[in-house]
């Protein structure tokens, strides 16, 4: 079968990416600090096939794993987005945006765990086939997901192409390049292989721009539904007989690496022994006094009448009480009968008398005689006065 050479466009040559260091077969390109932006006459002069294969080779830095960044992006000259690819590292997706028919935004997003590799800041191959209407994503030659899309308008020349750039500022994001092409063929994602991830070493005949794509054979796949050959297949590295080399110095100790992300939740345990009686704990505070209750419920009607208790024993007596107030005024008494002076006279004389005779007897030493005397002298007195 004759092998052709794919068209297609090398983006790291577009953009005059320089190459940073030679520590492996094929170094990385360096990104720098400017925006990688350019007009898209330049990147696309002929324009942009509506189907074709976005192919890269990269490895995330540990503080750009979590950023949000357009992988590639055309937008228009009013500024919005023709179409783009976006790695979202927050959420662990990949975004494909398409401008569809009529001017509507069509935004399709791939959140299968199998790309949750991508940022393990190990060296991976993201690849996008997009075709009129379907759009898959493979990492590392494998198929991840494919969604169904619908049709998509021709993508307007007089805009500005970028790359490799931060959503939030549009500085460069910080991450290792070593591939960025787009092919003019939406099976070419389909039909990479990964021999560069295996041995750098391995490639194929020729060269495209300074990249060593896969072989194309003539004949296509009819659909991009149908499984792809595994990788192994399609990788031919040359079997080089070496003799055996001497061990090397022992490396130095690495890096202590990054925490692993959290597993996920285990299934639940057996349950364990019943644990032996603690002891007594220590009496605790005294609490706050507690709100007044709610009434209690009636008591019990007594059908029958209760029985009389035998009388208690007298109690004791009791303290003098307070004195009471005064009592109303009595009503008056009834008149009495006069009494003439005579005899009130003869009254206080024999009363007179009888007094003067007891003293005479008990208390006074006075005769019987004198007393008697008296008396008389008295009652005279008396006879005289009235």
């Amino acid at each position: 079968m004759a092998v052709n050479e794919p068209a297609g466009f090398d983006l790291t040559e577009k953009f005059l990416l320089r190459k940073g260091t030679i520590s492996e077969d094929r170094p990385s390109f360096r990104l720098g600090s400017s925006p990688l932006i350019k007009p898209t006459k330049l990147i696309f002069p002929n324009g942009l096939s509506n189907e074709y294969s976005l192919v890269t080779i990269l490895r995330l830095r540990k503080t750009t794993k979590k950023d949000r960044w357009y992988l590639w992006q055309i937008f228009d000259q009013s500024g919005g987005t023709q179409v783009s690819v976006v790695v979202d590292g927050g959420k662990k997706v990949v975004e494909f945006s398409s401008l569809g028919l009529p001017k509507n935004i069509l935004r399709y997003t791939f959140k299968s765990r199998d790309l949750h590799a991508l940022f393990d800041r190990q060296w991976h191959k993201l690849s996008v086939s997009v075709q009129s209407n379907i759009v898959s994503i493979y990492m590392d030659c494998k198929l991840i997901e494919r969604r169904l899309t619908e049709e998509k308008s021709d993508i307007d020349l007089n805009g500005r192409t970028l790359i490799t750039t931060r959503v939030e500022d549009g500085r460069p994001v910080d991450i290792e390049l070593k591939q960025f092409l787009i092919y003019c063929d939406p099976y070419l994602a389909e039909m990479e292989n990964c021999c560069e991830l295996l041995d750098p070493k391995c490639g194929a005949e020729k060269t495209f721009n300074g990249t060593s794509p896969p072989p194309v054979t003539a004949q296509l796949p009819l659909m991009l539904s149908q499984p792809a050959s595994r990788s192994s297949d399609r990788c031919h590295c040359p079997a080089e007989k070496v003799e055996a080399g001497l061990p090397g110095v022992l490396g130095e100790k690495g890096d202590k690496g990054e925490k692993g992300d959290t597993g996920q939740t285990g299934p639940p345990g057996n349950p364990g022994h019943k644990g032996e009686f603690g002891s007594e704990g220590q009496k605790g505070i005294d609490g706050e006094k507690g709100d007044v209750g709610l009434p209690g419920a009636p008591g019990l009607t007594i059908e029958k009448e209760c029985l009389k208790g035998d009388q208690g024993p007298h109690g004791d007596k009791g303290e003098k009480g307070l004195a009471g107030m005064p009592g109303q005024p009595g009503e008056p008494g009834k008149e009495g009968k006069r009494v003439s002076k005579q005899k009130r006279c003869t009254g206080c004389v024999v009363w007179l008398g009888l007094v003067v005779f007891a003293t005479s007897e008990r208390r006074w030493p006075v005769e019987k005689q004198t007393a008697a005397e008296l008396m008389l002298l008295l009652l005279v007195v008396v006879v005289v006065w009235g």
